[in-house]
């Protein structure tokens, strides 16, 4: 299967360098279970710009895209659902986490990923 490439807004690589040197708690503890090809030996990217968005996490043989939502997010809900919408129309899938989920219940939270995964995965 062709990996499809989205294109993203030049500017929006210098600030999602700035956000994976400012992550979260919960994007930390997330990261540490995905980097390096632990999950399924899927490559992850974290802050990955897409359009005109930037992403907590994006697997691009999956087309798929990890939220959490935190406390950034409680003010943001319709601006969210935009950008969902926007980049579900590229084809992009999307799994949310809340905060609170990844700091206390990671080990669901890889459970959910997984079961995701083995249901979409192309072998």
């Amino acid at each position: 299967m062709k990996q499809r490439i989205i294109p993203y807004k030049p500017y929006l690589k210098e600030l999602a360098k700035r956000l994976r040197q400012n992550s979260t708690f919960s994007e930390v503890l997330l990261w540490n279970e995905l980097k390096n090809k632990q999950l399924h030996d899927l490559d992850f990217d974290r802050q990955k710009p897409l359009g005109s968005y930037i992403v907590d996490f994006y697997c691009k043989e999956l087309m798929l895209v990890i939220e959490i939502d935190g406390d950034s997010h409680d003010y943001s809900l319709e601006e969210d659902a935009t950008r969902q919408r926007e980049l579900e129309a590229l084809g992009v899938c999307f799994l949310r986490f809340d905060d609170a989920e990844v700091k206390f219940d990671i080990a669901n939270v890889l459970r959910e990923i997984e079961a995701w995964v083995m249901q979409h995965r192309q072998v």
